[in-house]
């Protein structure tokens, strides 16, 4: 009797396995497909451009259709929380500046893909939820109006001047925090981002800062906000010194950031 229950609860046991279907692994959302792009196609260098973008490989990567077609498939307005909305556009700022480029590709600039009557800034970037968007619609319409000047430290216009492109992707659980890791290395580069000359009280910031600077009242100013993101040193010789420092800005390279 023993026996036959025991045998019993085992052929159950073998019926509820074989039943069982094997669990697939989940698909690599398009932001992991995104971070995957950026790990094999950047890199970190010494340099004023802080990180290279290989435009050709990105074009012959079958990968890169699939992140394209993930942003495109997203829906902007599921998004609910500030977080969530910053680092969607600031990432899809990112891609579809370098997919500009790699659709025209060979360019010297971002620049030359425009004209003086229709810049590359205001024409189709790309299309998310079948709607056409253009970077200057992204930056300056979606981003700029929600009032984070730090969104000026994480987009990237595929130039040597601008901030370095973060190697991750923005997400909306750490988008503050790579936010600002993003502006401490622009910070960090004394060749576009800051540059103190205390002899001569000159401050010498990134163009952009002056092109903006409107954005950063908010946070007190331009030396204010650059104060926070500067090197140790020279963050704590702008808060204490209290005499007024000379504003300057950096020429600005508007060569690929290849």
């Amino acid at each position: 009797m023993v026996r036959s229950i025991r045998s019993g609860v085992a052929l159950l046991f073998l019926g509820v396995s074989l039943c069982v279907t094997p669990v697939k692994s989940e698909e690599p959302t398009w932001l992991d497909l995104w971070g995957e792009v950026l790990a094999r196609h950047t890199r970190a260098v010494d340099s004023e451009v802080g990180t290279r973008v290989d435009y050709v490989a990105l074009s012959r990567d079958p990968m890169w259709p699939r992140v394209l077609a993930g942003l495109g498939k997203q829906d902007p307005l599921r998004f609910k929380t500030r977080e969530e909305k910053l680092s969607f556009w600031i990432n899809a700022y990112n891609i579809l500046a370098i997919d500009v480029v790699i659709q025209n590709y060979p360019v010297k600039s971002i620049r030359d893909i425009g004209s003086w009557f229709r810049p590359v800034w205001k024409k189709p970037a790309g299309q998310i939820r079948g709607r056409s968007y253009s970077l200057d619609e992204i930056e300056h319409e979606i981003l700029r109006p929600m009032g984070e000047p730090r969104i000026h430290g994480a987009i990237v216009c595929a130039s040597i001047s601008c901030p370095s492109l973060l190697r991750r992707p923005y997400r909306a659980q750490s988008v503050g925090a790579q936010m600002d890791e993003s502006l401490r290395a622009w910070m960090r580069r004394p060749d576009k981002g800051m540059a103190l000359d205390r002899q001569n009280r000159i401050l010498r910031v990134s163009k952009v800062f002056d092109w903006f600077s409107e954005d950063f009242e908010v946070e007190g100013g331009v030396r204010s906000f650059v104060t926070r993101y500067a090197p140790p040193e020279a963050a704590a010789w702008l808060r204490e010194e209290k005499e007024p420092v000379s504003l300057r800005y950096f020429d600005y390279d508007w060569n690929l950031n290849n």
